[in-house]
């Protein structure tokens, strides 16, 4: 018997839940001028959808800074509020920028509905997309420790537990008492991630003398369509901002030459830094690779500024000095998007020329420009991939017969 879902009701996992609608919200001030927060307003549309909300509205808002009571001004708040009050159908209002406990408790407080920040967006979205054992704690790990400077302002009942026989006393305020549980808790994820981590790297150290080379890039830049052509696997790939969390690994072999292949965790502007600090571990595969493969959605407006966001955070991680190759991906959406059909192949292959030559310029490292959906220069990259990784094996092993 088939289900007979209403329009605004989604299935999951055979769970009948409400669509929640959403208004997006972000302040343009000096250091984030206007141009800039749209752009992050339409890739926190895009995580929203990833989350299974639809947008009805966004609003922005120029000040100095963002207000430390209500994050917009009185009478924009008033004005979203106003918005709500018609349209009743939105239950949910998504910050762009993070908001203490206290903001939070005042916006719900004066707006009706649920508050929602970036970064618990974020996170909401992790938790959703992790399977193992070690990404669902990282990820429960990086909450607890969002929630905890929150405690105080997500409370509004400070008052002292009762007290009782053998109970009398100052007591302890219900906020302490949930900030000790948060810490524990906290505590007790350390340390189970401290033994998956040992785990971890015993099974990296157990793959042998294999060169390994590691898929890195912003997040839905394509790196888990290209694993599936390069590995001829089947990872998961999808149209949605993070929707590999679990690093897979896999053994490729070219022209008789075995190497590991890792798909890793996609990087993202405003990535909480507690999610960063929980997911070091996972991205131990591109510390320790051999090579680096940065995989770039070319066809985005502002892939420049990807290109920054993973740098920086390939920085952190201490794995920016190794040898990379940029990959330029989707160049049949870069040609459907800016190509006229008017413009003469020379001239297509002038600008393209001009691309790459500015990324080396900027970033010295080597590009190509491939589509992993058309498989347009696909032998090419096999190719260099096939050059670059048996220099790697002449380099570590140059007294070794070579057998593969």
């Amino acid at each position: 018997m088939s289900d007979n879902w209403k329009v605004g009701k989604q299935k999951t996992k055979g769970v009948l839940q409400e669509t929640e609608y959403a208004i997006l919200v972000a302040v343009a001030t000096k250091d984030q001028p206007k141009e800039q927060v749209e752009e992050y307003l339409a890739e926190l549309k895009f995580l929203a959808e990833t989350a299974g909300a639809v947008t009805k509205k966004t609003f922005v808002q120029n000040l100095q800074h963002p207000d430390k009571r209500t994050y917009v001004g009185k009478g924009k708040l008033q004005e979203i509020f106003e918005y709500i009050e018609v349209h009743e159908e939105i239950n949910m209002v998504i910050f762009d920028d993070d908001l203490t406990g206290k903001q939070t408790s005042i916006l719900e407080e004066e707006l009706k509905v649920k508050i929602i920040d970036r970064s618990s967006l974020i996170l909401d979205i992790f938790a959703k997309r992790a399977q193992t054992a070690q990404a669902k704690t990282q990820v429960e790990l990086a909450q607890m420790q969002y929630l905890m400077p929150r405690l105080r302002g997500l409370w509004d009942h400070l008052e002292r537990q009762k007290g009782g026989i053998g109970m009398r006393g100052p007591g302890e305020m219900e906020i302490e008492t949930d900030r000790r549980i948060v810490r524990d808790k906290i505590s007790l994820l350390k340390k189970r991630l401290e033994k998956i981590d040992v785990q971890s790297r015993t099974q990296r150290k157990n793959r042998g003398d294999l060169i390994r080379v590691a898929l890195v890039g912003y997040t839905n830049a394509g790196k888990s369509t290209l694993m599936n052509l390069l590995s001829k696997s089947e990872v998961f790939a999808e149209d949605k901002l993070f929707a590999t969390l679990d690093t897979t690994v896999r053994k490729v072999v070219l022209e008789r030459m075995p190497f590991l292949l890792s798909d890793t965790v996609g990087f993202i502007r405003k990535l909480p830094h507690h999610l960063v600090e929980s997911f070091k571990s996972t991205l131990d595969e591109a510390k320790e690779s051999d090579l680096i493969v940065h995989v770039v959605d070319m066809s985005h407006p502002h892939f420049d500024d990807h290109i920054s966001t993973v740098n920086k955070t390939l920085k952190e991680l201490d794995a920016f000095d190794k040898p990379t190759l940029m990959v330029l991906n989707k160049i049949d959406a870069y040609k459907d998007r800016y190509f006229d059909d008017l413009l003469e192949d020379e001239n297509k292959k002038e600008i393209l020329d001009m691309l790459q030559a500015r990324l080396k310029n900027e970033w010295s490292v080597d590009n190509m420009l491939i589509s992993a959906v058309t498989k347009e220069n696909i032998p090419e990259l096999r190719a260099e991939l096939t050059k670059r990784i048996a220099a790697l094996y002449e380099e570590r092993y140059p007294y070794k017969p070579k057998t593969w």
